[in-house]
């Protein structure tokens, strides 16, 4: 079959499949608003991220300190998920596919991608910061159960299985945001957080920011057996392992699958230029 007669089984004239051209402009639309957004507006948005992030991490630290189950505790910590998805807040991993799919449409210049990243990672990293401080004040009994979940990952050190669960983990979140956007049905995009909850912190996946905020919470405690300089050295690989994950198993492939409607996007933003 030729791509003309596929185009004229369709809805539309588009070189790839209805659904997909669906989520494609959809994801165009919404990165060209994410990527021109002010200082002001990308910081904002991230420290709230930040924040939301927390409260399911306080869920994740509830449930293991009860059950001692971190699949359990891993459902629990979809509720963070599900207030970024309902918030409409910002998460450093969730900048993968939507932005750079717009970069590479030309809708957005890579400067804008990069203050996009630089922009929601540092104020994720504040407002998780401040809301697990409050955290390990409010709630003592959690403090051993904080202390344990974080030396998992802050005194794990750079080999082959630490980076492949870095890799594993940028790729399970974007993985997450890519079912959202392929369908409009609420309880779809719910369904995709929470499986991206249970595969990320039940499988106690390495997450730059996830698990830093953890490791934060123990440090607050004042008897973590590790320090910011232990944690550095651990983000530095993680966030790496995150971006591999994220952009060369999941959104690569869904650029080389959307390639034709790329294109045709590029020559459109070049044409409005």
């Amino acid at each position: 079959m030729s791509d003309t007669d596929r185009r004229r089984l369709g809805a539309s004239d588009s070189p790839i499949e209805d659904e997909l051209e669906y989520a494609f402009s959809r994801m165009v639309s919404e990165g060209t608003q994410r990527l021109h957004r002010t200082w002001r507006e990308v910081l904002v948005t991230g420290f709230f991220g930040g924040t939301e992030v927390a409260m399911g991490v306080l869920a994740y630290l509830s449930v293991l300190d009860a059950t001692d189950n971190s699949l359990l505790a891993g459902l629990a910590f979809s509720i963070g998920f599900l207030a970024l998805l309902l918030g409409r807040s910002e998460l450093f991993t969730e900048g993968f596919l939507i932005p750079v799919t717009t970069v590479a449409a030309k809708r957005a210049s890579f400067a804008q991608l990069c203050k996009l990243w630089g922009g929601t990672l540092v104020a994720n990293l504040a407002g998780g910061w401040l809301i697990m401080w409050l955290i390990i004040i409010a709630f003592p009994k959690l403090h051993d159960t904080t202390i344990e979940a974080a030396t998992h990952y802050a005194t794990a050190p750079m080999s082959v299985h630490t980076v492949t669960l870095a890799v594993l983990g940028g790729m399970a979140i974007t993985l997450m945001t890519r079912m959202q956007h392929g369908t409009d049905a609420v309880i779809g995009k719910i369904a995709a957080a929470v499986a991206g909850a249970f595969l990320l912190a039940g499988l106690q996946m390495f997450h730059s920011i996830l698990d830093s905020l953890l490791i934060f919470g123990a440090m607050f405690t004042g008897h973590a057996p590790f320090g910011y300089l232990d944690w550095l050295t651990w983000f530095g690989y993680t966030v790496v392992g995150n971006m591999i994950g994220g952009l060369g198993l999941v959104t690569l492939l869904r650029l080389l699958r959307s390639k034709d409607r790329l294109q045709q996007e590029r020559v459109a933003a070049e044409t409005t230029d």
